[in-house]
């Protein structure tokens, strides 16, 4: 641990030997090791105290009947919730040290039999020196007695203690990493000595439930984990940091437990290593020297704890993304109350020994296979009180630069054009991306009498093959601080939401994280939506509720899946068709695309000038050996096509609110700011990432009366009898996108000229989506599924021509009825007399004379 201090003095060869030979005596003992009586000399008042008892019926164990050892390492693990002082462990010294520990003990430790089963006590003892500079730590703080009681552990900082013990223990930092087991149980006796050590002895040996444990935090360096996978990390104290991709059952793991001697019927105690089963090799009873033992579970000596495994999966950075790599996993093993301390999705910090466990499976070569675990001494989540994830540290370099962004004239300028500025073009599309990442504010997240309003919005883009969506959603990936990236064709449903495992060796279940899960409180990007159509009602909970449930083999739970989810798909006959709506072109039903707060449609519309500059940016990609070439190639491009860029459809007239002076796209534009320097993708992460966290902005009175004023007008021009696609959710994805907006800039609130902008990126998406092949907006085209193709026009058509028929008992229409038939059903088709021929040669109308038709029935 470079981040600990080292030994600056050395430590006495007489010490030194005294701390290996104890290591050694410790690390040599079986699992099965029977406590004998001791073999060298002792006080006689401690002899007659811990004589085990002879004779018929008489027990004999660790030194004590109620001895309770748990492992010999004594390092099982806790739940770190604590917020007090912490403390360290290191060697001691020789007699260099300007101001020495008292080590003279006369008496042995209170619960020395419960963390040093196999050691037998005596006042030379090389873990005297240490329990005695660790007891006057302890002592020398005020320890939270009450939530140590309850917790049976206490956290403590390793830096704060091996700062507290540098003097009396100079090599606690090297002791600390490298004798992880003996270290640890050391520093846990002198916090069972502190808090137990005036009550009598007896009473709290004969109870394995009052052994506390010294859970130790902010253990530097954190190393990744794939450094842990080779073989000089055995043995060592390590930090990883990673996400929790596997929760197994708890399950019950036995520490100690008692055997019955079958020919004398004395009973023997043994510790079990690592939960490992084992039988005493001879009855310790004198004149008996039985091998034949009956386990007894049911026996009051015989202690169980929780134990519960996860699996940890290391967290990438850009660079192993980039090299394909497969993201390294480790099992880690949590026992007594760390148990039940996270669920999957969650990253953790887990702080443990490495060790080693033999391949049960297989014969031959594979019983000599064995695999890695880490036994967990702390594990900290990364969540804060309010349940964010802290997953960014931002250093003072970062914060100034930070800073210098957010000072920018042009910011939302900078920020659109920083993401994916390899694809020219697409500027609202690109801010709506942007503004999915940063997101809005969730509120009645901790309140359990109110339901949880999300602030993550959902986005869709939707166009021909070639456009750069799929790069725009890898550039999205790259620079959100938690983004996990799948694709439709090769993604199950169980692979987006969570999946439930047996395990081959117990039979048990275990929940295993899915795409959704893990990007909680991040994004997930799908490409090739339109390929999933199977798994598209697994999403409907999680775009909307923000959580994953699952019921399954006896086991119901729920998990949260705050995340937003941005979308790619390609129309289903391969280029879309404007006479069909976007749930027609996907093949995607309404319930779904409703959840969706902005869709995009991107249409390949062929253009020779247009075509012709495309081509040369594409070339100046590949030609360019800088980015300032490309930039200035952006640029000029830019100018060439500086002609307005929206221009107002004639249906953009039927949308509410006034456009402002100069429209949003321009402004937005290349050409706009010429010194346009894009933002780094990792600098960018930061930015996202330090706005999520600190940024909370609040609607303003102005910002909520623009926003009102569109949603009423909208309310009111557009609705109809059949439906009304205009509803609160859009009201509320406008509210989301406007605090996004804001946080943009690193503002508190929400200014009306946010609400604005958000609005003309709503207007934008609402036209592409809800108009006709004609360019007519029609909002019955959003949300309500089929039937507004032109087939699906023409049997509507039709049935209102058979309801006239029968009112009338006349089948001959005119073309005038017709087209008055038409008009009252707001039929929109590019050629009417067309429509009607269409409907001549499919046998609906039979035309009779020069502008007669006649209605079949």
């Amino acid at each position: 641990m470079s981040g600990l201090p080292q030994d600056p003095l050395g430590e006495s060869d007489r010490d030194r030997g005294q701390w290996s030979q104890a290591q050694a005596r410790s690390q040599s003992s079986s699992s099965h090791r029977v406590q004998q009586q001791p073999q060298q000399q002792q006080p006689q008042q401690q002899q007659q105290q811990y004589q085990p008892q002879q004779g018929n019926g008489s027990r004999a164990g660790l030194g004590h009947p109620s001895a309770a050892p748990g492992r010999a390492s004594a390092t099982s693990s806790a739940v770190v919730m604590d917020t007090s002082h912490g403390s360290a462990f290191g060697a001691g010294s020789g007699g260099n040290n300007s101001r020495a520990v008292p080590s003279a003990v006369t008496r042995m430790p209170v619960g020395w039999l419960l963390y040093f089963p196999n050691e037998d006590f005596e006042p030379a003892h090389p873990f005297i020196r240490p329990f005695v500079a660790f007891r006057q730590f302890f002592k020398s703080r005020r320890l939270p007695r009450d939530r140590i009681e309850a917790r049976k552990a206490m956290t403590i900082d390793a830096n704060e203690l091996v700062s507290a013990c540098l003097v009396d223990l100079p090599n606690l930092a090297t002791d600390l990493r490298e004798q992880p087991s003996l270290t640890l149980a050391t520093l846990s006796l002198a916090l069972y000595e502190v808090m137990y050590g005036e009550v009598d002895q007896d009473v709290h040996l004969h109870a394995v439930g009052n052994r506390v444990f010294a859970r130790v935090v902010n253990v530097e360096p954190v190393s990744a984990i794939r450094s842990l996978l080779k073989s000089n990390a055995v043995g060592r104290l390590v930090s990883l940091r990673g996400t929790v991709v596997r929760v197994g059952n708890i399950k019950p793991q036995v520490v100690r437990l008692a055997f019955t001697c079958s020919k004398c019927d004395g009973t023997t105690v043994i510790a079990l290593a690592d939960g490992r089963y084992a039988v005493p090799s001879r009855c310790t009873t004198p004149q008996c020297r039985g091998s034949s033992f009956v386990p007894r579970r049911s026996d009051p000596d015989t202690i169980m704890v929780d134990w519960q495994t996860i699996r940890v999966q290391e967290i990438l950075d850009d660079g192993d993304r980039e090299a394909g790599r497969i993201p390294p996993t480790i099992e880690c093993e949590l026992s007594s109350d760390l148990v039940d301390a996270c669920v999957p999705g969650d990253v953790v910090t887990v702080v443990g020994e490495v060790k080693m466990t033999s391949v049960d499976t297989g014969r031959g070569k594979r019983q000599f296979m064995f695999s890695r675990y880490v036994e967990a001494n702390s594990v900290c989540s990364t969540k804060n009180n309010n349940g964010a994830l802290d997953l960014l540290e931002f250093s003072l370099k970062e914060l100034y630069a930070i800073q210098q962004i957010q000072a920018h004239e042009h910011l939302f300028h900078l920020l659109v054009n920083s993401l994916s500025p390899g694809i020219y073009g697409h500027e609202l599309v690109k801010a709506g991306l942007l503004l999915s990442l940063f997101g809005g504010c969730q509120r009645f997240t901790n309140d359990r009498n109110r339901i949880p309003v999300r602030g993550d919005p959902h986005i869709l883009v939707v166009g021909d093959p070639g456009l750069g969506k799929s790069q725009m959603l890898q550039a999205v990936n790259a620079i959100v601080p938690r983004g996990v990236y799948v694709c439709g064709n090769t993604t199950t449903t169980s692979g987006l939401t969570v999946t439930l495992l047996r395990d081959g060796a117990s039979g048990d279940y275990a929940l295993e994280a899915g795409a959704l899960v893990l990007s909680d409180q991040g994004c997930c990007c799908i490409d090739e939506f339109d390929k999933m159509s199977s798994e598209h009602q697994a999403l409907l909970e999680a775009m909307e509720q923000q959580s994953v449930s699952i019921a399954k083999a006896g086991i119901v739970c729920t998990l949260p899946a705050r995340a937003s989810i941005i979308a790619a798909a390609n129309p289903v006959g391969g280029h879309y068709n404007k006479a069909k709506t976007v749930a027609e072109n996907l093949r995607m039903g309404s319930a779904l695309l409703s959840r969706f707060d902005l869709v995009f449609i991107l249409l390949d519309k062929p253009d020779i000038e247009m075509d012709r500059l495309l081509s040369e940016h594409v070339m100046a990609l590949h030609s360019s050996s800088n980015d300032a070439a490309l930039r200035a190639r952006q640029l000029q491009l830019a100018r060439k096509l500086a002609v307005p860029g929206f221009v107002a459809s004639p249906s953009n007239s039927q949308l509410a609110g006034s456009q402002p002076t100069q429209p949003l796209v321009e402004r937005l534009r290349i050409a706009a700011v010429p010194d346009f320097d894009p933002i780094p993708p990792p600098l960018l992460r930061k930015y996202v990432g330090y706005a999520r966290k600190y940024v909370h902005p609040k609607l303003t009175n102005e910002a909520a009366s623009v926003i009102q004023e569109f949603y009423l007008a909208l309310r009111k021009k557009h609705h109809s009898l059949d439906s009304t696609p205009i509803t609160t959710r859009q009201l509320e994805s406008i509210i989301r996108l406007s605090e996004a907006r804001a946080r943009m800039e690193l503002r508190e609130i929400v200014t009306a000229d946010d609400a604005r902008d958000v609005i003309e990126i709503m207007r934008f998406s609402m036209i592409d989506t809800n108009s006709d092949e004609v360019g007519n907006l029609d909002f019955a085209r959003s949300q309500n599924g089929s039937g507004m193709s032109r087939k699906a026009q023409g049997k509507r058509f039709i049935a209102e021509l058979r309801r006239i028929s029968e009112e009338t008992f006349n089948t001959l229409f005119s073309m005038q009825q017709l087209r008055e038939t038409a008009n009252l059903l707001c039929i929109r088709v590019e050629s009417f007399p067309d429509f009607i021929q269409a409907l001549n040669n499919e046998n609906y109308l039979l035309k009779k004379s020069n502008g007669i038709y006649q209605l079949q029935i």
